[in-house]
């Protein structure tokens, strides 16, 4: 199976139905899996009652991302979940809001050594949401679930 870059992914995910229809556009993942940017921009089929962002809309826009940076840099030896997400809004959303979400290769590394052997690891992760001016519209938190494959497990032993 041939491995997937990480522009034909944010390509992939840009055109990905609930993505296509929601506004939410990912404009990169790094090279090597440690970052990626992610737009919604705010129209008529996401936005809500009042004409701003839908929070359903903001809080889709931050769903898999922490997970994939995590899954891609751990590689095919360790199963990945989103597993929890919480946000708080803080100001009206309007335009194009954009969330940065960094998993950096330490954090990745310390959590490949937690996981070692089949244990359970819930990793949190934080980011936000910013509007054109840079001001902060929404804080998510994201909870991740990472354990190696119990095939690994097993060979260890």
């Amino acid at each position: 199976m041939k491995r997937i870059t990480p522009r034909r992914l944010a390509i992939g995910m840009s055109l990905w139905i609930p993505n296509l229809f929601s506004g939410i556009r990912i404009r990169r993942f790094s090279e090597d899996w440690t970052h990626a940017t992610v737009e919604l921009h705010v129209n008529v089929f996401t936005r809500n009652y009042v004409k701003t962002a839908f929070g359903g809309s903001m809080s889709a826009m931050t769903d898999p991302y922490f997970f994939m940076l995590v899954m891609h840099q751990l590689g095919r030896d360790h199963v990945v979940w989103d597993t929890r997400g919480e946000i708080e809004f803080l100001k009206p959303g309007r335009g194009v809001l954009t969330a940065e979400f960094e998993v950096s290769k330490e954090k990745a590394e310390e959590i490949r050594e937690r996981a070692r052997g089949g244990a359970k690891v819930l990793e949190w992760f934080e980011t936000v949401i910013t509007d054109r001016e840079g001001d902060v519209v929404a804080r998510v938190r994201r909870e991740v679930y990472i354990r190696e494959k119990k095939r690994v497990t097993a060979s260890q032993g």
